[in-house]
């Protein structure tokens, strides 16, 4: 069952390296398993055996939803947004409670210090809260064609962007697409899962792997050394994401069945999550 549960989650975070306006990183919050995630890949050699039976499952899922069930998402983004957004929001919104009660663990004593980290962990929280907007805002204005582009890029720029788009899927709230959109190169890379061109996705596949450990290993030093802090920058970008991922309600049939939705999502998020620190 963990190894079934753990393909889902993968799946679902490989889709969101491809799919407009979701995070992968906000996806490993949204089920409770990015420290873990982050500790696994860092230190699996600690525990071998037990980091990739963590790991394999996930990664496989990753793979499967990268290639395969992200352009299943694409055609119900594109042919059912309300629905579809609604089930992210509200896997998003369920681990909110575990977030707040992880980034709020350690208890500070005296009075004096704790009402200046509370005003420094609330500027931090309104502070990604803002570029989580800001960010998805850009991305709503940036028209991009995602029919087949022959556009041709160097290897190393490629890999390059492969690098920089591994901030999306390491960082919460902060998206993939964006980054390849605003370098350009968001068409080709759609076109090149599309029709499986190696020449393009393995570069960036390398430079995806390069900046994972390099954003990871800064993630994993902010936790061990700013815990509450970044626990509450997290927080932040990933409800800025939700800000824009809101979709319009009309009180229709739709809209109800949405809200639905996003009950079923957060109480399934709030579950796994829990399950997870726990």
């Amino acid at each position: 069952m963990n190894f079934l549960s753990n393909f889902i989650k993968g799946i679902f975070i490989g889709s969101g390296a491809i799919l407009p306006g979701i995070s992968s990183g906000v996806l490993c919050i949204a089920f409770g398993i990015y420290e873990k995630l982050l500790n696994s890949i860092l230190n699996i050699f600690k525990d071998f055996k037990k980091n990739m039976a963590f790991l394999f499952p996930i990664c496989l899922g990753g793979l499967f939803g990268f290639f395969i069930f992200s352009n299943i998402l694409l055609i119900l983004i594109e042919n059912y947004p309300l629905p579809t957004n609604s089930l992210f929001i509200g896997l998003i919104l369920g681990t909110m409670p575990a977030l707040l009660k992880q980034a709020s663990k350690y208890n500070i004593h005296d009075a004096k210090f704790k009402k200046q980290s509370k005003l420094k962990n609330t500027f931090i929280f309104l502070l990604t809260l803002l570029i989580g907007i800001v960010l998805f805002v850009i991305e709503k204005y940036i028209n991009v064609d995602t029919s087949y582009t022959s556009n041709s890029f160097s290897f190393i720029y490629l890999l390059f962007c492969g690098i920089c788009m591994s901030i999306g899927i390491i960082v919460p709230g902060v998206s993939s697409t964006i980054i390849l959109m605003l370098l350009g190169v968001y068409s080709t890379y759609l076109s090149a899962i599309t029709i499986v061109n190696m020449s393009v996705i393995f570069p960036m596949i390398i430079g995806v792997i390069i900046g994972s450990f390099i954003f990871m290993k800064i993630i994993k030093y902010l936790l061990d050394n700013f815990y509450t802090e970044t626990m509450h920058g997290i927080i932040g970008f990933s409800l800025g994401s939700i800000l824009i991922l809101y979709p319009n309600f009309n009180f229709d049939i739709l809209s109800m069945v949405s809200i639905v939705i996003i009950i079923f999502g957060f109480i399934l998020s709030y579950i796994l999550s829990f399950k997870e620190e726990k």
